[in-house]
């Protein structure tokens, strides 16, 4: 609680933006490189929370990680070990389970925690373990701690997932890439993060076809090689930076994100009255005059409208004209936020897993605490549009997924501090 944002609305911002390399790609790439003989180098990777943690894990497996810039350099070195992951780590983020095919892979063995994250409601991993243990991995729970033996490796095998998981997708390819035979993942997600774990796996060496489709085939290979490559950018970054011109105005160039990734946020933001210029290698997003309620809006799985850039997209909307409505299709308690933006003197209530917004003329700035990283980063956005000062609280979550996000929105105009509290004040009542 000591360190918050100090944040003085009514700034518009303006100017040029290029988006980092996606973390939510990034932590599967980097899990994936525990695979590989000799090294590989991810470009342009932000340095996040969420990223530190997965380099810890991975050094804790037997491997070296190194910055060089921007380029986050990775090589396994251990021949053998236990394939146990540190608690902490993989506690602190939901991402540690990558690296279970990984591990299965290099040592026949892995063992774990329940993964962490943000409180979003249930995210079980049973679709993760019911694939690995079609593939020939033994599963064993004892107490909270999971174990997973393959002493003699994964075979191929057709699976059909029976919701289209982002993280059990990439789970299963990771254990496909090195199984013996065919496996054919039915039902798979679609996102552009399983399309970027199966364009790096293929470039070391894997064979792979209909990653982007439910349905994808993968041929087990003896052997990957570690290669330079390049994460896609984050859209959610992308996201949340457009929703920060929706709230306070203004006109931003985001460089390096291509707007098919961005889409169903750019057409809500169109909608409520945005400016959107798509171009070849980037977007553009104005904001000059007020919004419009946008009626109702539903979350879902690829190419619908993300659930991490629901918050983002529902604080911008929280001063525009007439209501709107979010319900997420993916996570029960997404909208943690909404109390939060109560206290600017938004009419925001949650009903469910719906979030219901009644555009306000102004809000003014108040304390705020951030409990979850997208919502934190949405407490942010409203913030900007909010006459007088707000702190947010709660720094821990949004640096799971934002480089600096005070530092760019500073460049682009915010009026925007990091501030720490003396260590015999109490912070405001949240």
């Amino acid at each position: 609680m000591g360190e918050y944002l100090k944040i003085v609305g009514g700034r518009p911002l303006f100017g040029r933006v290029r988006v980092p390399a996606a973390k939510n790609s990034v932590l599967p790439l980097m899990a994936a490189a525990m695979m590989c003989q000799g090294e590989t180098v991810l470009q342009q990777v932000p340095d996040l929370a969420d990223v530190r943690q997965s380099m810890a894990i991975y050094e804790a497996l037997g491997g070296r990680c190194s910055w060089q810039g921007s380029r986050l350099r990775l090589k396994f070195t251990a021949q053998q070990g236990e394939g146990v992951l540190p608690q902490g780590p993989a506690r602190a983020m939901r991402s540690s389970v990558f690296y279970l095919a990984p591990a299965l892979h290099r040592f026949g063995r892995v063992q774990t925690v329940q993964p962490g994250g943000c409180n979003l409601g249930p995210r079980p991993i049973d679709i993760h373990l019911e694939g690995l243990a079609r593939m020939g991995a033994q599963i064993e729970w004892q107490g909270e701690t999971l174990v997973l033996t393959a002493p003699r490796g994964l075979r191929g095998t057709e699976f059909v997932l029976r919701l289209p998981s982002v993280g059990a997708t990439e789970t299963l390819l990771m254990a496909a890439v090195l199984a013996k035979g065919e496996t054919v993942l039915r039902g798979a997600a679609r996102e552009p993060e399983v399309v970027d774990l199966a364009n790096y796996l293929t470039a070391c060496g894997a064979w792979i076809q209909g990653a982007g489709s439910s349905v994808i085939r993968i041929r087990g290979t003896a052997q990957l090689e570690g290669c330079s490559y390049q994460p896609i950018p984050d859209r959610i970054t992308a996201a949340t930076l457009a929703a920060g011109v929706a709230s306070a105005g203004g006109h931003i160039t985001l460089e390096g994100c291509p707007a098919d990734l961005l889409e169903p946020t750019l057409c809500i933001l169109q909608q409520a009255g945005c400016g959107v210029r798509r171009k070849e290698e980037g977007v553009q997003v104005e904001r000059s005059g007020s919004l419009k309620g946008v009626g109702r809006l539903y979350t879902g799985v690829y190419p619908g409208f993300s659930t991490d850039a629901a918050p983002v997209v529902a604080a911008a909307l929280l001063t525009a004209k007439g209501q709107s409505s979010i319900e997420d299709t993916i996570f029960e308690n997404r909208f943690a936020c909404g109390e939060e933006f109560c206290k600017l003197g938004a009419k925001a209530w949650r009903e469910g897993r719906r979030l219901e917004l009644v555009g306000v003329p102004a809000l003014t700035g108040a304390p705020m605490q951030a409990a979850d990283l997208r919502g934190g980063a949405a407490l942010v956005v409203a913030a900007l549009a909010a006459q007088g000062e707000s702190r947010v609280f709660g720094l821990e979550h949004i640096r799971r997924g934002y480089k600096d996000l005070p530092g760019t929105l500073q460049a682009l105009g915010a009026n925007i501090t990091l501030c720490t509290l003396p260590e015999q004040e109490e912070p405001d009542q949240l």
